[in-house]
């Protein structure tokens, strides 16, 4: 489980998150559960409506302009689109320079090479690559920090992304677009994965209210197992594959279609699209 923040370093006095959508809500949620104050943190955000909300159920500071928010910040959390994310550095520019916050930027492709030269500054910076479970405290983070970043802020991004879920280090940069490919788009693959269970037991004849639940439970189930039993995904196969029974057939029609390679050919194709977006975006 993950470690609440303030477990395991102060707080920063000032938390600006740039951008207030879904994963910045649910960093947000995950940093005030785990002990953060409210008071503490600001949101950047130029839809009203989403202001509102994040003002209400967390009773944190909103702005509309991202310079207003990250005015004396010790930590900047970019949470834009990665369209949008050069304008929003340029446009910080001059704040951070001053302040010398911590930079967080969860957006996708965008390298810390990048961020350092549209901040024109060179500041401690950690690219991050959470994925939609954070939402509900499930999350799982890929890290990598540049080399003006101190240890003692490595463990505040390492919190700040650690109270939505498993965070893990990533030590050459290039490797993130795999990241991206494996657990950022991953929550999208277990899902189709789950709603070809549904459609097939539907096709032998299960009603799909009883398919919906038990693929989805099953699901659950292994992916606790693989969590908290501690053996390998190919063991924990193992042990549920009697030679000549129904799992066993299961799998061989798998290897015939050539599952393992399909998986391979999709992580490939999210990590060529991962590295076109920072040249799409530079």
């Amino acid at each position: 489980m993950p470690t609440p923040a303030d477990s395991r370093l102060p707080n920063p006095r000032s938390i600006a998150f740039i951008g207030g959508g879904n994963m910045a809500r649910s960093l947000i949620g995950a940093l005030i559960r785990g002990g953060a104050r409210a008071g503490s943190i600001a949101v950047a955000e130029p839809n009203a409506e989403l202001r509102d909300a994040l003002a209400r159920d967390f009773g944190v500071a909103v702005h509309d302009a991202a310079r207003t928010a990250a005015q004396g910040a010790d930590v900047l959390v970019l949470a834009v689109k990665p369209q949008v994310l050069k304008t929003v550095c340029t446009d910080l520019a001059k704040v951070a320079a001053a302040s010398r916050p911590l930079v967080i930027s969860i957006a996708a492709g965008i390298r810390i090479e990048q961020l350092r030269a549209w901040f024109d500054t060179d500041l401690p910076i950690v690219r991050a690559m959470p994925n939609t479970p954070a939402l509900i405290g499930a999350g799982a983070t890929g890290l990598i920090a540049n080399d003006s970043t101190s240890a003692e802020q490595r463990a505040q991004a390492e919190a700040i992304l650690g109270a939505a879920g498993r965070t893990v280090w990533i030590e050459r940069e290039e490797l993130m677009d795999t990241v991206t490919a494996l657990s950022g788009s991953g929550p999208a693959y277990f899902f189709l994965l789950v709603e070809a269970l549904e459609e097939a037991a539907v096709a032998q004849g299960l009603p799909r209210e009883a398919a919906r639940a038990l693929a989805t439970q099953t699901c659950l189930g292994a992916g606790r197992m693989l969590v908290e039993d501690g053996e390998s995904p190919a063991r924990l196969r193992e042990r549920v594959t009697s030679p000549g029974g129904t799992t066993a057939a299961a799998l061989d029609a798998f290897a015939a279609g050539d599952l393992r390679g399909l998986v391979a050919a999709a992580v490939d194709a999210a990590t060529r699209r991962g590295r076109e977006l920072s040249e799409q975006y530079s």
